[in-house]
C-alpha cells in the first residue's frame, strides 16, 4: 500500500523529510493508516508510534579513527602523503621550541638533583641558547665528555 499523503503530512507535522518518515508495516493498522487524512489523524499515529522519525544518518568516524591510530603509529607519513614542504608541516620555530625546551628541562633537573652545579648549568643553558647541542642526547654527551656531571644518587 502507498502512503505517500500520509507521509508527506507526518513530515511536515514532524518538520523533517519525507525520507526520514517511518510507517510500520503490521498489517492490522494500515487501515488506520489509509484513514488518516488530517493532521490530527495523523499526530494521533505519531502518538500511538504507528509512524515515527527514522534516525539522521550520518557519516561514519570509524575510518578516520582507523587512519588516525594508523598515523600515530608512523604509517601513511611517506613522500607520497605529504602536501607541503618540511618547514610548512613543522616550521623551524616550532622545531627549535620543542628541541629547546627539552633540553632546557634537562638541565633543570640535572641542577636541582645536585648532579652539577649552578656554573655548569649557566654554562651549557647558554650554549644550548647558542645552538652548539642539536638534540637533548647530545647535550647529555657533552655533559659527560666534559666530566661535569655526577652519577645520580642511589
Amino acid at each position: 500500500m502507498r502512503f505517500d499523503y500520509q507521509r508527506r503530512l507526518a513530515a511536515s507535522i514532524m518538520g523533517i523529510g519525507v525520507n526520514r518518515v517511518w510507517i510500520t508495516t503490521d498489517p492490522k493498522v494500515q487501515d488506520d493508516i489509509l484513514d488518516a487524512i488530517t493532521r490530527d489523524g495523523i499526530r494521533n499515529l505519531i502518538r500511538k508510534n504507528i509512524i515515527q522519525k527514522r534516525p539522521v544518518r550520518g557519516v561514519s568516524r570509524g575510518r578516520a579513527r582507523h587512519r588516525a591510530a594508523q598515523r600515530a603509529k608512523g604509517r601513511r607519513r611517506g613522500h607520497g602523503s605529504r602536501k607541503g614542504a618540511l618547514n610548512a608541516r613543522t616550521p623551524q620555530k616550532t622545531r627549535w621550541i620543542q628541541i629547546i625546551r627539552g633540553m632546557r628541562r634537562y638541565l633543570r633537573e640535572l641542577r636541582d638533583q645536585g648532579r652539577i652545579d649552578a656554573s655548569t648549568y649557566r654554562r651549557f643553558y647558554g650554549q644550548s641558547k647558542g645552538g652548539m647541542f642539536k638534540s637533548k642526547s647530545h647535550l647529555d654527551q657533552q655533559l659527560r665528555a666534559a666530566g661535569v656531571i655526577k652519577e645520580a644518587p642511589k
